[in-house]
């Protein structure tokens, strides 16, 4: 069964072309030397994304790869305009990053609900032969030809807004820790990579207070280089203010696992590891008291490893840390144990004056990156949008006479 969720699009977008001024003299029986009286063009349509929080995914556009305004009308006699050609507008959920699929240029960013970017202009409609009489030209037979429409190929790509986002490999609880935290219900099995597409869950907290909570399908060691699911779905994390790595209790080696994880994200995006970061040890209802005060000392602060953003940070910043985490928390989604705390922690590292979700969302300070055309199509391969869109449009054949002449009658 195919996934409703759907978070990259490849669409082929076309702006309209402005209409052609008209050239045309009134030659009427009574006004045998009426002069010019062209009418403009109009202008042509635009196309707009705007923000729409009513929906959550892409897949609405899945199934419409060519988005075309309307051309400009053309101006007439009389002085008559022509019709402006209508705006399309695009809805798009916030969060939505738009690239050029045949440069892989970063385009635009829609970042809230409500906000319009303009991504394609419509052509300015052309100038009737009125607009050019002088009193040394007072017949001009000459007008202008509208502006061309723009064109382009774009990649819709959907990053998820959320606060916390989770980290950890398959069967670290994360789905677990979403469905006990909020009223999500996402897939939960004991097989790895049960989870297949990112979940958002509301969590509650004291006061009416609540953040929101991504959860995201398991990484796995080379998931940059294409193992598993690969670093796909890494994407939806990028926005989000908060990291929450999860490793299992019962892990061989839980500081391993856990520098495995920040190695996958450094190669996806170093810049994701300036973000905060909190460690949970899953699954402590398999451990006991004695083993949990073990772990809990061997995972007592470390120096940061090398390259780790983290390292500048505060001593509030990095207290507790583990390869610069902020915090470890024993947590066990089943019994619930660990989970007040968790929530504790997490308010506290949202809230922290260093780590102001609105600083890292904003749109001045969000900065995304071009796409490596090296890994470009192998990545529009992996989400089946890698095939061209081709469209001919027999409209754009010109009329080839550029001069107009009538006669008029009164008797019509």
């Amino acid at each position: 069964m195919e996934s409703n969720f759907v978070d990259y699009v490849k669409i082929l977008c076309r702006s309209g072309k402005g209409g052609k001024g008209s050239m045309h003299l009134r030659h009427v029986k009574y006004n045998p030397n009426g002069g010019p009286d062209g009418g403009d063009g109009g202008k042509g349509g635009s196309i707009i994304l705007r923000g729409n929080h009513n929906f959550w995914t892409l897949l609405h556009l899945k199934y419409e790869r060519h988005i075309f305004a309307e051309h400009g009308g053309n101006g007439g006699r009389d002085k008559c305009h022509g019709t402006d050609g209508k705006d399309v507008y695009i809805d798009v959920p916030p969060g939505t990053v738009v690239y050029n699929a045949e440069t892989g240029k970063f385009v635009c960013d829609v970042a809230y609900d409500g906000q319009e970017v303009m991504l394609l202009k419509g052509g300015r409609g052309g100038l009737g032969n009125f607009q050019f009489r002088t009193a040394t030209n007072q017949a001009p037979r000459y007008a202008q030809p509208g502006e061309p429409m723009q064109e382009m190929t774009v990649i819709l790509e959907l990053k998820l807004l959320a606060d916390v986002g989770l980290v950890g490999f398959p069967n670290a609880g994360k789905s677990t820790l979403v469905s006990a935290l909020s009223n999500a219900k996402p897939k939960i099995a004991n097989y790895p990579f049960t989870t297949m597409e990112p979940s958002l869950g509301i969590v509650g907290y004291r006061d009416g207070k609540s953040f929101v909570m991504a959860d995201i399908p398991g990484i796995i060691e080379g998931a940059s280089e294409g193992k598993g699911l690969g670093l796909r779905f890494l994407r939806h994390i990028e926005r989000n203010s908060l990291l929450l790595f999860m490793v299992p209790g019962d892990a061989d080696d839980i500081k391993r696992e856990y520098e495995i994880l920040l190695n996958e994200l450094r190669k996806f995006n170093p810049e994701m590891l300036s973000k905060h970061r909190v460690l949970a040890v899953t699954k402590c209802d398999l451990l006991d008291e004695e083993l949990i005060e073990m772990l809990r000392k061997d995972l007592s602060p470390l120096s940061s490893p090398e390259g780790d953003a983290n390292a500048q940070q505060s001593d509030e910043a990095t207290s507790g840390a583990v390869g610069g985490a902020t915090s470890v928390v024993f947590i066990s989604a089943v019994t619930g144990f660990g989970l007040e705390e968790l929530k504790d922690v997490l308010w506290r590292e949202l809230n922290a004056e260093s780590n102001k979700l609105q600083a890292i969302t904003s749109e001045d300070t969000l900065v995304h990156r071009d796409k490596d055309m090296a890994v470009f199509a192998q990545e529009l391969e992996d989400e089946g949008e890698d095939e061209d869109i081709e469209y001919v449009d027999i409209e754009d054949v010109d009329d080839l006479e550029d001069f107009e002449y009538e006669d008029e009658t009164e008797d019509g």
